[in-house]
């Protein structure tokens, strides 16, 4: 079992740039892959980019890529998300997701634990 606590989020005018950061509880960390989702008010949960367990592996939304850059440190037990170039339409809360298996995954039935969330806003 892992506890992941997200943190970093915050207000930024369009064009900014946050790192969200999400640490996670026990020496397992590494055998997990990881990834961020975000849901903005009055959507679903979508998901945003996704790292292997080695973190030698990424994958991204359409809508981040470019411009968002996941990464993690294993001996660090954390994973983070550097946003860049933010725009209005990436407003959400950000949530850091856990699950078994190798490679990565979009899926949300893929992640087992998921962190408390942090609220990014961008304005215009």
């Amino acid at each position: 079992q892992v506890q992941l606590v997200d943190s970093g989020g915050g207000s930024v005018q369009a064009g900014g740039s946050l790192r969200l950061s999400c640490a996670a509880s026990g020496r397992t960390f590494g055998s997990y892959k990881m990834a961020w989702f975000r849901q903005a008010p009055g959507k679903e949960r979508e998901f945003v980019a996704g790292i292997s367990r080695s973190g030698d592996s990424t994958t991204y939304a359409d809508s981040v890529k470019g411009r968002f850059t996941i990464s993690r440190d294993n001996a660090k037990f954390t994973v983070y998300l550097q946003m860049d170039s933010l725009k209005p339409e990436d407003t959400a809360v950000y949530s850091c997701a856990a699950g078994s298996a190798i490679g990565t995954s979009r899926r949300q039935e893929d992640y087992r634990y998921w962190g408390q969330g942090t609220q990014v806003t961008v304005s215009s």
